[in-house]
C-alpha cells in the first residue's frame, strides 16, 4: 500500500511539472497571438492596393496581354506550403499538408516550404523542395517575401512550372483556424470591362510593363499575407491546444488525489485495525 501511495504522489508531481509547461505555453502563445493579429491587419491593405491596381490596368486596356494572366496547359504546378516552426499545435500543420495534398493529388508537383515542420515533412516524404532557406516561418520578413516571389516569377516565366499554389492557414478567430489553398499564378484579370468612361491614364513605357512589373509585388503581397495568417493561426491554434492540455491535467491531478486519499485512509485503518487486534490478543 505504501508503495501504491508513493506511486501516485510521484504521478502527481510528474502531471504538475507537466501542467506548469502547458500553462507556461498557452501564456507566450497568446502574447504572441496579439502581435501576429496586428500583423495580419497591418498586411491586408497592401496587397488589396495593388490587387485593385493590377484589376484597373487589365480593366482600362482593350488589348491587354500579360504572361501572368496567359493560360497555358499544366504540366507541373509548384505549391508554397506556409505550416509551423514546432508542434504542440493541435492539427494546425497536419490540416494544412492534408488540404495540399487534397490538392495535389495527381498533379507533377514541386514544394517551396515555408517553416521547419513542412521543411522536414516534404524532405520526408523525398518531394521536389525549390529552397530549404526559410526554416522558420516566424522570422521570414517582408523581404524574404520578395526574394520568394522573384524566385516564383522567374520560374513561371522560363517554363518551370505553369501553375503556382499557396497553402496556408486563414486566421478566422482565436478557436477556428480553416487550412486553405490560394492559385497566385496565372492571374485572372477581369473578363468585362468597366463600364462608364475610364479615366485616362498614361504607362510609362507601357500598362504591359508596369503589369509585368507590378506582378511579383503583388505575389509578394499575397504571399506575406498568407504568412501573416498562419503564424497568427499557429499561435491561436497551440494557445487552444495548451488550453485544452492544462485542463486535462488538472483534471488528472484531481482523480489521482482522490485515489491518493482513499489510499491513505486504507492504508491508516488497516493500520488502526491491526493495532486493535493486538491490543485484543
Amino acid at each position: 500500500m505504501a508503495g501504491s501511495m508513493k506511486d501516485i504522489k510521484l504521478r502527481i508531481k510528474s502531471v504538475e511539472s507537466t501542467m506548469q509547461i502547458t500553462k507556461a505555453m498557452e501564456l507566450v502563445a497568446s502574447s504572441k497571438l496579439r502581435h501576429a493579429k496586428l500583423r495580419v491587419e497591418k498586411s491586408r491593405p497592401y496587397f488589396e492596393v495593388l490587387h485593385a491596381t493590377l484589376a484597373d490596368i487589365a480593366a482600362a486596356n482593350t488589348d491587354f496581354s500579360s504572361p501572368y494572366t496567359a493560360s497555358r496547359p499544366v504540366k507541373r504546378t509548384c505549391y508554397v506550403v506556409i505550416a509551423g516552426d514546432r508542434g504542440l499545435a493541435g492539427g494546425y500543420n497536419a490540416n494544412v499538408f492534408k488540404a495540399v495534398a487534397a490538392h495535389a493529388a495527381g498533379k507533377d508537383c514541386c514544394y517551396l516550404p515555408v517553416g521547419k515542420k513542412a521543411l522536414e515533412h516534404y524532405l520526408h516524404q523525398g518531394a521536389e523542395v525549390l529552397s530549404r532557406d526559410f526554416p522558420e516561418a516566424e522570422d521570414v520578413s517582408v523581404g524574404h517575401c520578395f526574394s520568394m516571389a522573384r524566385t516564383l516569377a522567374k520560374g513561371f516565366l522560363a517554363g518551370e512550372f505553369d501553375e503556382i499554389y499557396v497553402g496556408y492557414t486563414n486566421f478566422v478567430s482565436m478557436l477556428t483556424q480553416t487550412p486553405a489553398v490560394m492559385r497566385l499564378l496565372p492571374l485572372n484579370p477581369p473578363k468585362e470591362k468597366a463600364a462608364g468612361p475610364q479615366p485616362l491614364i498614361l504607362y510609362e513605357p507601357d500598362s504591359q510593363a508596369v503589369y509585368d512589373a507590378i506582378v511579383p509585388e503583388y505575389l509578394a503581397g499575397l504571399i506575406y499575407g498568407a504568412l501573416c495568417e498562419s503564424v497568427a493561426s499557429e499561435m491561436g491554434a497551440r494557445r487552444t491546444a495548451m488550453d485544452a492540455a492544462s485542463k486535462n491535467a488538472g483534471e488528472m491531478i484531481n482523480t489521482l488525489s482522490l485515489h491518493y486519499n482513499r489510499a491513505r485512509q486504507a492504508a491508516i485503518t488497516q493500520e488502526i485495525t491491526e493495532i486493535v487486534a493486538g491490543g485484543e490478543a
